[in-house]
Protein backbone atom coordinates (compact mmCIF):
# COMPACT_ATOMS: atom_id res chain seq x y z
CA UNK A 1 0.00 0.00 0.00
CA UNK A 2 1.39 3.49 -1.09
CA UNK A 3 0.87 6.43 1.91
CA UNK A 4 0.23 9.42 0.93
CA UNK A 5 2.31 12.79 2.93
CA UNK A 6 0.69 15.83 2.20
CA UNK A 7 3.09 19.09 1.74
CA UNK A 8 1.98 20.49 4.91
CA UNK A 9 3.39 17.36 7.11
CA UNK A 10 6.78 17.37 4.43
CA UNK A 11 6.96 21.48 5.77
CA UNK A 12 6.27 21.01 9.48
CA UNK A 13 8.75 17.99 9.49
CA UNK A 14 11.72 20.08 8.02
CA UNK A 15 11.30 23.18 10.39
CA UNK A 16 11.42 20.72 13.22
CA UNK A 17 14.51 19.52 11.86
CA UNK A 18 16.05 23.08 11.35
CA UNK A 19 15.35 24.17 14.75
CA UNK A 20 16.86 21.39 16.28
CA UNK A 21 20.02 21.48 14.47
CA UNK A 22 20.21 25.42 14.43
CA UNK A 23 19.80 25.49 18.59
CA UNK A 24 23.11 24.08 19.08
CA UNK A 25 25.23 26.69 16.07
CA UNK A 26 23.07 29.81 17.71
CA UNK A 27 24.40 29.33 21.15
CA UNK A 28 27.94 29.20 19.69
CA UNK A 29 27.49 32.38 17.99
CA UNK A 30 26.38 33.84 21.30
CA UNK A 31 29.24 32.85 23.08
CA UNK A 32 31.79 33.60 20.23
CA UNK A 33 29.74 37.62 20.36
CA UNK A 34 29.84 37.52 24.14
CA UNK A 35 33.41 37.02 23.89
CA UNK A 36 34.10 39.88 20.88
CA UNK A 37 31.99 42.59 23.26
CA UNK A 38 34.77 44.65 24.56
CA UNK A 39 36.51 44.81 21.22
CA UNK A 40 33.50 46.24 19.20
CA UNK A 41 30.84 48.96 20.05
CA UNK A 42 28.45 46.88 17.29
CA UNK A 43 28.40 44.15 19.22
CA UNK A 44 27.58 45.94 22.10
CA UNK A 45 24.37 47.79 20.51
CA UNK A 46 25.56 51.19 21.14
CA UNK A 47 28.56 53.35 21.58
CA UNK A 48 31.76 51.46 23.18
CA UNK A 49 33.16 51.77 26.60
CA UNK A 50 35.10 55.15 27.35
CA UNK A 51 38.73 55.49 25.65
CA UNK A 52 40.29 56.54 28.79
CA UNK A 53 40.47 56.47 32.46
CA UNK A 54 43.85 58.35 32.43
CA UNK A 55 43.94 61.30 35.40
CA UNK A 56 43.45 64.85 33.99
CA UNK A 57 47.03 66.96 33.62
CA UNK A 58 46.27 70.17 32.66
CA UNK A 59 42.83 72.21 31.88
CA UNK A 60 43.30 75.36 29.25
CA UNK A 61 40.46 77.85 30.41
CA UNK A 62 40.49 81.38 28.43
CA UNK A 63 40.10 84.77 30.51
CA UNK A 64 39.99 88.20 29.98
CA UNK A 65 42.33 90.04 31.80
CA UNK A 66 41.84 93.88 32.67
CA UNK A 67 44.31 94.93 29.90
CA UNK A 68 42.12 93.80 27.38
CA UNK A 69 38.67 95.19 25.73
CA UNK A 70 36.95 93.61 23.00
CA UNK A 71 38.27 91.10 20.21
CA UNK A 72 41.93 91.33 20.19
CA UNK A 73 44.78 88.81 19.50
CA UNK A 74 45.08 86.11 21.76
CA UNK A 75 48.66 86.44 25.07
CA UNK A 76 49.94 84.31 27.36
CA UNK A 77 47.83 86.18 30.00
CA UNK A 78 44.60 84.41 28.36
CA UNK A 79 45.45 81.58 29.72
CA UNK A 80 44.10 81.18 33.12
CA UNK A 81 46.80 78.89 34.52
CA UNK A 82 49.83 80.02 35.06
CA UNK A 83 51.74 77.05 35.01
CA UNK A 84 50.81 76.54 31.28
CA UNK A 85 52.70 78.39 28.59
CA UNK A 86 51.18 79.64 25.30
CA UNK A 87 53.21 78.44 22.26
CA UNK A 88 52.42 79.95 18.76
CA UNK A 89 53.55 78.20 15.24
CA UNK A 90 53.12 79.92 11.49
CA UNK A 91 52.69 83.91 11.01
CA UNK A 92 49.05 83.63 11.49
CA UNK A 93 49.42 82.19 15.03
CA UNK A 94 49.55 85.44 16.36
CA UNK A 95 46.14 86.58 14.30
CA UNK A 96 44.15 84.43 16.76
CA UNK A 97 41.81 86.32 18.24
CA UNK A 98 39.25 85.75 21.57
CA UNK A 99 35.70 85.92 21.38
CA UNK A 100 32.94 85.99 23.20
CA UNK A 101 31.72 87.32 26.79
CA UNK A 102 33.50 86.00 29.47
CA UNK A 103 30.89 84.66 32.31
CA UNK A 104 28.25 83.63 29.20
CA UNK A 105 26.95 80.32 28.07
CA UNK A 106 25.18 81.76 25.07
CA UNK A 107 28.41 83.20 23.87
CA UNK A 108 31.36 81.66 26.23
CA UNK A 109 34.26 83.20 26.26
CA UNK A 110 37.14 81.42 23.70
CA UNK A 111 39.82 82.24 20.91
CA UNK A 112 38.08 82.28 17.35
CA UNK A 113 40.43 81.61 13.99
CA UNK A 114 38.55 83.95 11.43
CA UNK A 115 40.92 86.27 10.99
CA UNK A 116 43.99 83.93 10.59
CA UNK A 117 45.13 84.49 6.82
CA UNK A 118 47.27 80.91 6.78
CA UNK A 119 47.73 78.03 8.47
CA UNK A 120 48.58 77.82 12.24
CA UNK A 121 49.20 75.75 15.45
CA UNK A 122 48.59 76.51 19.06
CA UNK A 123 50.09 74.44 21.89
CA UNK A 124 50.48 74.60 25.33
CA UNK A 125 53.34 73.56 27.75
CA UNK A 126 53.62 72.82 31.65
CA UNK A 127 56.67 74.60 32.69
CA UNK A 128 57.22 71.51 35.19
CA UNK A 129 56.06 68.73 33.64
CA UNK A 130 56.37 66.72 30.52
CA UNK A 131 53.15 65.15 29.34
CA UNK A 132 53.23 61.26 28.74
CA UNK A 133 50.33 60.14 26.72
CA UNK A 134 50.56 56.79 25.63
CA UNK A 135 48.44 54.32 26.51
CA UNK A 136 44.98 55.54 27.95
CA UNK A 137 45.90 59.77 26.98
CA UNK A 138 43.04 61.87 25.56
CA UNK A 139 42.12 65.10 25.05
CA UNK A 140 38.84 66.91 25.40
CA UNK A 141 38.09 69.84 23.68
CA UNK A 142 34.94 72.31 23.47
CA UNK A 143 34.97 73.24 19.65
CA UNK A 144 32.90 74.68 16.77
CA UNK A 145 33.48 74.97 13.19
CA UNK A 146 32.56 76.68 9.88
CA UNK A 147 32.92 75.75 6.67
CA UNK A 148 35.35 72.91 5.87
CA UNK A 149 37.71 74.01 8.65
CA UNK A 150 38.76 70.90 10.97
CA UNK A 151 40.28 70.95 14.68
CA UNK A 152 43.47 68.61 14.40
CA UNK A 153 45.48 67.76 17.67
CA UNK A 154 48.72 68.92 17.38
CA UNK A 155 51.90 67.33 20.11
CA UNK A 156 55.89 68.41 20.24
CA UNK A 157 57.53 65.84 21.34
CA UNK A 158 60.79 65.63 23.39
CA UNK A 159 63.30 66.08 20.87
CA UNK A 160 61.57 69.33 19.28
CA UNK A 161 59.34 67.08 16.70
CA UNK A 162 56.24 68.73 15.89
CA UNK A 163 53.26 66.76 14.40
CA UNK A 164 49.96 66.80 13.18
CA UNK A 165 47.26 64.24 14.08
CA UNK A 166 44.45 62.64 11.64
CA UNK A 167 41.90 62.86 14.29
CA UNK A 168 39.20 66.13 13.04
CA UNK A 169 36.38 67.86 14.35
CA UNK A 170 34.39 69.20 12.06
CA UNK A 171 31.10 70.47 10.35
CA UNK A 172 30.15 71.35 14.40
CA UNK A 173 27.87 74.33 13.89
CA UNK A 174 27.04 74.79 17.80
CA UNK A 175 29.68 74.53 21.14
CA UNK A 176 30.21 70.89 21.41
CA UNK A 177 32.28 69.10 23.78
CA UNK A 178 34.55 66.58 21.60
CA UNK A 179 36.78 63.72 23.02
CA UNK A 180 39.19 61.41 21.74
CA UNK A 181 42.16 59.02 22.56
CA UNK A 182 45.72 59.58 21.75
CA UNK A 183 46.02 55.90 20.48
CA UNK A 184 43.76 55.92 17.83
CA UNK A 185 45.65 58.91 16.09
CA UNK A 186 48.26 58.77 13.22
CA UNK A 187 50.82 61.22 13.00
CA UNK A 188 52.14 63.43 10.53
CA UNK A 189 54.86 65.79 10.57
CA UNK A 190 54.65 69.47 10.74
CA UNK A 191 56.81 72.42 9.82
CA UNK A 192 57.13 74.92 12.70
CA UNK A 193 57.64 77.81 10.60
CA UNK A 194 54.83 77.74 8.00
CA UNK A 195 52.32 75.23 9.69
CA UNK A 196 52.04 72.98 6.96
CA UNK A 197 52.53 68.84 7.05
CA UNK A 198 55.95 67.57 5.69
CA UNK A 199 56.99 64.15 4.50
CA UNK A 200 59.40 61.70 5.89
CA UNK A 201 62.51 60.08 4.46
CA UNK A 202 61.12 56.44 2.92
CA UNK A 203 59.46 55.18 0.09
CA UNK A 204 57.80 57.48 -2.45
CA UNK A 205 54.72 59.76 -1.12
CA UNK A 206 55.63 58.18 2.55
CA UNK A 207 53.58 60.76 5.22
CA UNK A 208 53.15 58.78 8.21
CA UNK A 209 55.21 59.73 11.22
CA UNK A 210 55.02 55.37 12.66
CA UNK A 211 54.84 54.71 16.43
CA UNK A 212 56.36 58.37 17.67
CA UNK A 213 57.11 58.56 21.03
CA UNK A 214 54.07 60.27 23.29
CA UNK A 215 55.89 59.15 26.42
CA UNK A 216 57.35 62.53 27.18
CA UNK A 217 55.45 65.53 25.18
CA UNK A 218 56.59 68.77 25.41
CA UNK A 219 53.64 70.44 24.04
CA UNK A 220 50.10 69.95 23.10
CA UNK A 221 47.34 72.05 21.45
CA UNK A 222 45.68 72.51 18.13
CA UNK A 223 45.86 73.37 14.83
CA UNK A 224 43.63 74.73 11.84
CA UNK A 225 45.53 74.14 8.53
CA UNK A 226 43.16 76.59 6.14
CA UNK A 227 43.22 80.31 6.33
CA UNK A 228 40.09 81.79 8.00
CA UNK A 229 37.59 83.69 5.64
CA UNK A 230 37.43 87.05 8.26
CA UNK A 231 34.17 87.84 9.84
CA UNK A 232 31.49 86.26 9.30
CA UNK A 233 30.67 82.36 9.15
CA UNK A 234 32.55 81.41 5.66
CA UNK A 235 35.00 79.39 7.87
CA UNK A 236 37.10 79.31 11.03
CA UNK A 237 37.73 77.01 14.01
CA UNK A 238 36.70 77.90 17.69
CA UNK A 239 37.81 76.26 20.97
CA UNK A 240 36.79 76.84 24.29
CA UNK A 241 38.08 74.97 27.24
CA UNK A 242 41.29 72.12 26.46
CA UNK A 243 41.42 69.50 28.67
CA UNK A 244 44.43 66.97 28.49
CA UNK A 245 44.46 63.55 30.55
CA UNK A 246 47.43 61.77 30.86
CA UNK A 247 50.14 61.01 33.35
CA UNK A 248 52.99 63.80 34.12
CA UNK A 249 56.26 63.52 33.75
CA UNK A 250 58.56 66.02 35.87
CA UNK A 251 60.70 67.56 33.73
CA UNK A 252 64.47 66.85 34.85
CA UNK A 253 66.34 70.08 35.90
CA UNK A 254 70.57 69.77 36.03
CA UNK A 255 72.94 72.59 37.61
CA UNK A 256 76.33 72.63 36.80
CA UNK A 257 78.80 71.80 39.75
CA UNK A 258 82.47 73.60 40.05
Amino acid sequence: MRHRVSLGAILGILLALGTVCSGPLFAQQTERGQGRGVQGPAAQGGEGPRASNAPPVFKVEWVRPPSQNGQVPVVQENIADPNIELKQYGPAAKELLTSGTPGSESTPFTVWSGACTGPFAITFRLKNNYVDLTGLGRIRWMVKTSGFHEVRPVVKLADGTLLVGDHTDSSVAMFNVREFALADVRWIKLDANRAVTLGVNGPANQIWVNNPDLSKVDEVGFVDLMPGSGHGVGGYIHLGTIEVYGKAVPRQTTTSSR
